[in-house]
């Protein structure tokens, strides 16, 4: 609960100078949804952080699969992470844009060291299931405001997120 105070601090409102937003949704309704879309945003950063990272460090007898693997996926994040942010800025909001910020919000926790490649693809598959919890949480306060084009971007990182996870435990089994 005072997490989600804060939250409403650093996803603060832009100046009210100039023209005021109309676009159908509330100023409350999308505060609401620039919260939930900074969180969205912090766990996407801090997975696409790992995802890279692991991309550099794997070593093992599965190394080309999962370089080639983990560049795919981190790349993909990496785009997505500037609709996220856009979408944040038309609801009227800043985006969360520091490392801080991102810890703060982010539902991930990062490794202390380098993995191995077995607990990297854990790692990933955990990652990107809290992803999709996050996107989840958000679609519903999306769709609860008649926020299309949020709940859109959403149900596209949902799709995204729960397709790599079953893709990387799949090499687990």
């Amino acid at each position: 609960m005072a997490k989600a105070a804060k939250l409403d601090n650093k996803t603060a409102k832009m100046s009210d100078k100039g023209l005021p937003i109309d676009i159908g949704i509330s100023d409350k309704d999308r505060s609401t949804v620039a919260t939930e879309l900074s969180k969205m945003l912090a766990d996407s950063y801090t997975l696409y952080l790992m995802t890279h990272n692991f991309h550099w460090n794997v070593t093992g007898p599965l190394f080309n699969t999962l370089h080639q693997m983990f560049m795919t996926q981190y790349t993909e994040e990496w785009q997505a992470l500037d609709l996220i942010a856009e979408r944040i800025r038309a609801l009227g909001h800043y985006a969360p844009g520091t490392y801080a910020q991102y810890a703060e919000l982010s539902s991930i926790t990062e490794p202390a060291s380098v993995p191995s490649a077995e607990e990297m693809i854990q790692l990933l598959v955990k990652g990107n299931e809290a992803v999709a919890k996050t996107a989840r949480a958000a679609f519903k306060k999306a769709d609860g405001v008649d926020d299309q084009p949020t709940a859109d971007l959403l149900t596209q990182r949902l799709d995204i997120h729960e397709k790599n996870a079953w893709m990387l435990r799949s090499l687990l089994q």
